[in-house]
Parts: C-alpha cells; structure tokens; sequence
C-alpha cells in the first residue's frame, strides 16, 4: 500500500489526541508504564507535520511490554516489535480508512533514545528558527516524494542528525 506523504500546519487538537490516547496506553501497560511522552512533529507547535501522533512510552521492562502486545492489539496498535532499534518496541496505528494516526516507540526506562527524542522536542520548541527550517524542509519533501514515504523520511535524516547533535549539547548545556 502506497502511503501518501502530507505535511500539514500545527493543529491545536493534536494534544488533545495524544492525551486522550496517553489514557489508554497508560491502562493497557499498567504499572509497566512509567512515563508517556508526546513527541515528534506533532508536539512542536510551530511546525507544519504529518498528522500522526508520535507517543514515547517509557516503561519499566521491555519484556513484559511483549506479553502487553494484546492489550495495545485490542487498542487497535499493530505490533511491530523493535523495528530497527535495537531495545525498542513500536506500534503503528490506522484508522477505519487505513491512513496512520499514532505511532508509539517503547523504551526501557535509562534507554539513551528516551534522552535523545525528549531533547529534539524541547530543542526545537525553543529554537524557532531551527525549527522553522526544519519545517520547510519537510513540506519541500513531501511535495518532492508525496507517495515515497522513504524518500521523505531519507530527505530528513541529516537534518535531523544534525538536530540531534545541538539538541544533546543544548541540553547538557542546560542541566548544570
């Protein structure tokens, strides 16, 4: 299936979406949930983003989200297990009309990309500028590949690396 590649300008109930979600996440894990994090695109008010809610979960053992896997089923999540990094657990999520609405990444609670995608979120909710162009360059690559989501998703990956090394600087720079 061909999925279509739309960026689109922040939407004020995106939080609203992730809250109401976070709810129901936060019942299917239980205790094994520790903290639930708004994250991505969508959590950066400033930019234009996919319409998908990206939610990180930290959780108090990886194993046990396994066993959990039924629960996040009967939510409507499709499984995913690590889905290219290592010590992950992902779940995708789509509508009645198969267009995706969430995506959750699972991490064991000490995991360095709980670090990693919390500081790109506040990195750019503070930096405007950085996050402006970050913007830019995901509407210019969603018209250059709107049906090639690995395009899209390629066209970013230094910009976001780069994001990434500012952001883990500006945060070590911060927590002194």
């Amino acid at each position: 299936m061909i999925r279509k590649v739309e960026v689109v300008l922040h939407d004020s109930n995106w939080l609203n979406l992730f809250e109401t979600e976070s709810k129901q996440i936060a019942m299917a894990l239980g205790e094994n949930a520790i903290e639930i994090h708004h994250i991505g695109s969508t959590s950066i008010e400033t930019i234009y983003a996919k319409p998908i809610i990206d939610i990180l979960v930290e959780v108090n053992s990886i194993p046990q989200v396994d066993c959990q896997n039924s629960l996040m089923q009967l939510l409507g999540y499709q499984c995913m297990g690590e889905f290219g990094i290592e010590g992950r657990r992902f779940f995708l999520k789509d509508d009645r009309d198969g267009i995706r609405t969430h995506h959750i990444h699972v991490f064991e609670v000490g995991s360095v990309q709980i670090t990693r995608h919390l500081a790109f979120r506040d990195y750019l909710n503070v930096h405007i500028e950085d996050a402006l162009t970050y913007s830019l360059l995901k509407r210019s690559l969603a018209q250059k590949y709107p049906n090639d989501i690995q395009g899209y998703i390629d066209g970013k990956h230094d910009f976001i690396q780069e994001i990434d090394r500012k952001a883990a600087e500006w945060r070590r720079q911060n927590s002194s």
